[in-house]
């Protein structure tokens, strides 16, 4: 079971779940939510897939505020009832999602007060990152949100490809796409990554790391202290 979340639950809290949860099989693009649409679902994907947060500018423009990957969910964590959902969450990496209602989980989550907490500290960490994406798309030049962005979804995935245009990049970034083509040309010719039509290919995580803001380390930090007390992480 290639989700942090479900892999590292005590049995019987597993036992809960199991029975409730689907399988499917999406590819890049395919949309898990909609804004405004109400959450009836509960998503968790395997790795390597990938989906992202992502909200409405005043111009149209769609922009990146959370990327989930095997370590989280999406969809009604926390909440109770089909509330509407602010976000929209979109398939950035094909791959595998396990389904669950959120009305099985919310009844989940009341036979087991450790259920309860996990999902509560989880939610507590998606938080986190959104706090600090705003805080990163403010303070950071685009190349480190860029480098950021390619390390984030490669230790996700678990590869060096990642299929992307530069113009989705340039929308996930928030910027315009003049701006995605400068960074990666850069980041070209020093010999970090290789971008081809559709993929960038990382070649020089170091030095990958090495540009990049320390926004992500921030967020595995705070993901790996709230995560722990109720379950084993290495379970």
């Amino acid at each position: 079971m290639e989700n942090r979340l479900l892999s590292v639950l005590a049995p019987a809290d597993r036992d809960r779940l199991m029975p409730h949860l689907q399988a499917f099989d999406f590819e890049n693009g395919a949309l898990l939510q909609r804004a405004g649409d109400d959450v009836i679902h509960t998503w968790f994907p395997c790795r390597p897939a990938l989906a992202s947060f992502c909200v409405a500018a005043d111009a149209g423009d769609v922009v990146e505020v959370a990327i989930i990957g095997w370590e989280g969910a999406v969809g009604g964590i926390v909440s109770n009832g089909q509330i509407p959902a602010y976000a929209m969450a979109q398939v950035r990496s094909a791959g595998r999602f396990l389904r669950i209602r959120t009305a099985a989980l919310e009844q989940a989550k009341i036979d087991s007060m450790h259920l309860r907490h996990w999902f509560a500290r989880y939610s507590d960490c998606l938080l986190a990152q959104v706090f600090q994406t705003a805080a990163c798309n403010a303070t950071h030049t685009i190349e480190q949100r860029a480098c950021k962005w390619l390390l984030a979804a490669s230790e996700r995935t678990r590869s060096d490809e990642l299929q992307m245009t530069q113009e989705d990049f340039a929308g996930l970034l928030g910027v315009g796409r003049s701006f995605v083509n400068r960074t990666l040309r850069n980041l070209r010719r020093e010999g970090i990554i290789d971008a081809r039509r559709g993929t960038i290919v990382l070649k020089d995580r170091e030095r990958l790391k090495h540009t990049a803001c320390g926004c992500s380390a921030a967020i595995e930090s705070h993901f790996d202290e709230v995560l722990r007390g109720i379950y084993t992480l290495d379970r």
